[in-house]
């Protein structure tokens, strides 16, 4: 079956407007299986901080976008994994959360939700993906310390599946997810929107 790997960019991999729409023209085509990735030293840093900045007008816009990526990223109704090859911070890391599985690079790269550290609190829909992924153990590890896990770290806490090699992580993500595809995808899209209903409803919420 088909795996679609979307490469999420080669620089910081924040969440433009215009990135945001570019993902999400990748995923109406998506069959089979997703693997999402990056290049170079980050996976994503999350929110394009530069641009809101800029835009301070558009802020609730802007999340609401965001979290929609994520609410369609946690029901999409193929198997997805997200192959974490540098830094996930803050919304970059809850996007690979909002995946199936998480597979990082072993020797580099962290994953961290700095919020703590930056005094932005998590709004309830980004909490409630989090805390729908973890346990609450892990979640209160890394939800409330600002901790930069390395991928040892982040693959004994819970926050990922599986660590791999730079050179074998794509095809290690791509194993993972690749023998589930095929599944039917009304089944699939209607168990993960069971499944996460408390978060996708809390990520779509009018803020």
């Amino acid at each position: 079956m088909t795996v679609s790997v979307l490469h999420l960019g080669d620089d910081e991999n924040r969440f433009s407007p215009e990135w945001l729409q570019r993902a999400h023209s990748f995923l109406d085509g998506v069959e089979g299986a997703l693997v999402t990735t990056g290049g170079g030293k980050f996976y994503s840093n999350g929110l394009d901080l530069e641009w809101l900045t800029a835009h301070g007008d558009q802020a609730q816009s802007y999340v609401t976008d965001v979290q929609e990526l994520f609410a369609r990223v946690l029901t999409l109704p193929v198997p997805t994994v997200a192959a974490i090859n540098g830094h996930a911070f803050g919304a970059g890391a809850m996007l690979a959360m909002a995946h199936d599985f998480r597979v990082m690079r072993a020797d580099r790269g962290y994953f961290c939700f700095p919020e703590a550290d930056i005094n932005i609190p998590f709004t309830p829909g980004m909490a409630a993906l989090i805390q729908g992924k973890l346990t609450p153990a892990a979640a209160i590890a890394s939800m409330t310390t600002g901790r930069r896990f390395g991928g040892a770290d982040a693959l004994e806490t819970g926050l990922v599946d599986e660590i791999a090699g730079e050179a074998e992580l794509v095809e290690v993500a791509s194993g993972r997810v690749g023998a589930l595809a095929g599944k039917d995808r009304g089944t699939l899209g209607a168990i993960k929107a069971t499944m996460f209903a408390p978060a996708v409803t809390a990520l779509r919420a009018p803020a």
